[in-house]
């Protein structure tokens, strides 16, 4: 089933053209992920899908009731402002706190929940972000470069807390990224943007493709061979019933 239906979509900033003539979709409990350089339209079609910006030409359409989570790319709060997150978890929203609790459980840090915001690190800060944007049980969690800022350790850790809730939830997963390594081996399908869509498809088949090495240049060896070597890992580990788990 289709979640999200985009068709022809045209945005522009001033008579600047950010994005001309995109067509996509996104299924339900499927992750995507958007791949392009900066100032390739990436945020622009994730505004264009909450409605944050309004197209110049073609459509979005969203199935009916579609709830959308969205974990933004950073936070603006004032680092003098006293406030826990607990609060700042019911801040827009009329929940109780074992429902901003069991939020934060499936971000993986409820021991968070009275902390002070100003005392989060940047890895805790995007979890409390995540936790908010699974406050309505959303069916698509829309992430904008939601582990810019993170080293590479956190950004794993991130996008395999990510991993765990499509799979416990069912949600689908729609994200910017410029971790190349990961999005290979997270995402079932990408999306190579620059303007417009250059390629698409699943991971492999984009790595190859002329346009995304043309961007990516010599990443994209290292990624495509992460990407086979997170598979063949993955493989191995399926088809033996006493290997321990990776952590």
């Amino acid at each position: 089933m289709n979640l999200v239906t985009i068709e022809g979509l045209t945005v522009t900033y001033g008579g600047v053209t950010a994005l001309k003539n995109v067509s996509l979709d996104v299924n339900a409990a499927e992750v995507v992920t958007i791949v392009g350089p900066n100032g390739s339209g990436k945020t622009s079609l994730l505004k264009a899908i909450i409605g944050a910006v309004t197209p110049l030409e073609g459509s979005v359409k969203t199935k009916q009731g579609l709830k959308i989570g969205y974990v933004p790319q950073r936070l603006n709060l004032d680092p003098t402002l006293p406030i826990s997150v607990g609060k700042f978890m019911r801040l827009s929203n009329k929940i109780n706190k074992k429902s901003c609790l069991f939020a934060l459980e499936k971000a993986g840090v409820p021991e968070l929940i009275a902390k002070q915001m100003s005392e989060l690190s940047g890895g805790q800060l995007q979890r409390v972000l995540l936790a908010r944007a699974l406050l309505g049980d959303p069916d698509i969690l829309i992430l904008d470069e939601a582990t810019q800022g993170l080293d590479q350790p956190g950004s794993a850790e991130f996008y395999r807390q990510i991993e765990k809730l499509r799979q416990e939830t069912g949600c689908a997963v729609l994200m910017i990224s410029h971790d190349l390594h990961v999005v290979m081996s997270t995402s079932d399908r990408v999306i190579c943007l620059n303007g417009h869509i250059c390629c698409s498809g699943a991971p492999e088949t984009v790595v190859a493709a002329p346009e995304y090495q043309e961007l990516f240049g010599t990443e994209t060896n290292g990624a495509l061979a992460l990407y086979r070597h997170s598979h063949d890992h993955k493989h191995d580990h399926s088809s033996s019933e006493n290997t321990e788990a990776v952590n």
